[in-house]
């Protein structure tokens, strides 16, 4: 590939490959990368936290308030991917990668079983798929994210 980028000639050193044309829109990757995240954490959280409340209610017979409560917190789950600058089969499929590491995660935090080295490869994986979906270059060398936030070149009218 040689450094070279459609905006500007070919890279003169092995430095200068990895230079962003514009900082300004390596910021704004940046950014909305972690925003993605942010809110993937967010979701997951919601999703969690709210079933894990309802199935404690329903398993462990805990009192009827937690059911309330974690329906309520499952209702904020269907609000916070609507946050994401992205289609919805896009954000969901993804959100899934994250839904699989994190249950884990929370069933080794609050109910003491650990994660076996299926689960974590499992995870690793499903966390791969993620970051393919959401963050691999799509048009023109940006991000699936970012090239959902930049509104489109208006074309010039014949």
């Amino acid at each position: 590939m040689g450094g070279w980028d459609h905006k500007r000639a070919p890279a003169t050193s092995e430095r200068e490959r990895f230079i962003p044309v514009d900082p300004m829109q390596h910021h704004k990757e940046v950014v909305t990368v972690l925003t993605a995240l942010a809110l993937f954490l967010l979701a997951g959280l919601c999703e969690i936290g709210g079933g894990w409340l309802v199935w404690k209610w329903r398993k462990a017979g805990w009192h009827w308030g937690f059911f309330l409560l974690g329906s309520c917190i499952l209702v904020l789950y269907g609000i916070v991917p609507t946050l994401q600058d992205q289609v919805f089969g896009r954000v969901y499929a993804a959100y899934g990668g994250f839904f699989i590491a994190l249950s884990f995660l929370w069933d080794w935090a609050l109910d003491g079983q650990r994660p076996d080295r299926w689960d974590v490869i499992g995870s690793v994986i499903a966390i791969a798929g993620v970051a393919l979906i959401m963050f691999m270059p799509r048009k023109e060398g940006t991000t699936a994210l970012v090239a959902a936030s930049v509104p489109p070149t208006p074309q010039p009218q014949p």
